[in-house]
């Protein structure tokens, strides 16, 4: 059960500057993926609409696909593996987001959340029971979200919440009890030029772990030295000891054909505590057309 340590705190909401940015909803992954794979989704028009915005599901990536289901009492583990910096809001930091909300009215319910979260109940299970969000159906999880995608007052509070401590907004929606439980900053990208000129160096080739998620018949058409295959599709073959195949402490570069593909997994192998993934950026076609045009595109 995740356990709530610290008091509640009312947070004021003064306006936040807005960015320009969608919403890349990727909870699911965070914990565990199953077979098989789970058509793409977005948040509800609800949820999109406390987020700040209404998102369209080609600004959503995919969920990678997971090897278990999905078990909402599972954040304690993902509590325990969190690493948090000491507050601060960079544009690029990501955070995981958990809330329940209630009706502006409901004040004898509001009050009584707040003790039973308090006393240690686990706020999925209230979330499920009470919240007035579509989010109860993943126990009030809204996923990873970054400044400028959230209305300001709820912002204010989640960027501003200390870890696993619960505390309380209001918004246009009612009443949040909200907690932060983890955070990241985004996957970084490496363009391909750069990548090139690592390549170039025998020791980065032997420390660097490559890694190539198209499939074999793509491999077969265009590859690049180097690149171990994991193809995405077979997911559930090399996904569930991944960390003996690849040193998550080592630098991790994942390559597809336009980098979408490649994006899930490096996501994917950062939620399991890989600590420097990279994009390629544009993918194996980009490279052929900026460094390389003698490997064919398709």
């Amino acid at each position: 059960m995740l356990r709530v340590t610290g008091s509640l705190s009312a947070v004021s909401s003064p306006a936040a500057v807005t960015f320009s940015a969608a919403l890349r909803l990727s909870v699911a992954h965070t914990l565990a993926l199953a077979s098989p794979p789970p058509h793409p989704r977005c948040l509800s028009t609800f949820s999109r609409s406390l987020l700040g915005r209404r998102i369209s599901s080609p600004g959503v990536r995919p969920r990678v696909p997971s090897m278990y289901p999905i078990r909402l009492s599972g954040f304690s583990a993902l509590k325990a593996r969190a690493s948090f910096s000491s507050g601060g809001s960079s544009p690029s930091r990501e955070i995981l987001v958990q809330h329940v909300l209630v009706k502006e009215g409901d004040s004898e319910l509001f009050a009584e959340l707040q003790k039973r979260i308090l006393d240690g109940e686990d706020m999925s299970d209230l979330a499920a029971e009470y919240s007035i969000c579509p989010s109860k159906k993943e126990g009030g999880i809204l996923g990873w979200v970054k400044l400028g995608q959230m209305v300001p007052e709820f912002e204010e509070a989640a960027f501003k919440a200390e870890p696993n401590h619960v505390v309380r907004c209001k918004t246009q929606f009612g009443w949040h009890l909200l907690q932060v439980l983890s955070e990241r900053e985004p996957v970084k990208d490496i363009q391909v030029e750069e990548l090139h000129s690592k390549m170039q160096d025998p020791v980065f080739m032997e420390e660097a772990q490559l890694i190539d998620v198209r499939e074999p018949d793509e491999i077969a058409t265009a590859s690049l030295p180097g690149f171990k295959v994991f193809p995405l599709r077979q997911f559930g073959t090399w996904a569930p000891d991944i960390t003996s195949k690849l040193n998550p402490e080592k630098d991790t570069f994942v390559l597809c054909k336009v980098g979408g593909r490649s994006m899930q997994v490096a996501n994917w192998l950062q939620s399991q505590g890989f600590k420097s993934v990279y994009n390629v950026a544009g993918g194996i076609q980009a490279y052929s057309l900026k460094v390389d045009p003698s490997i064919p595109t398709y």
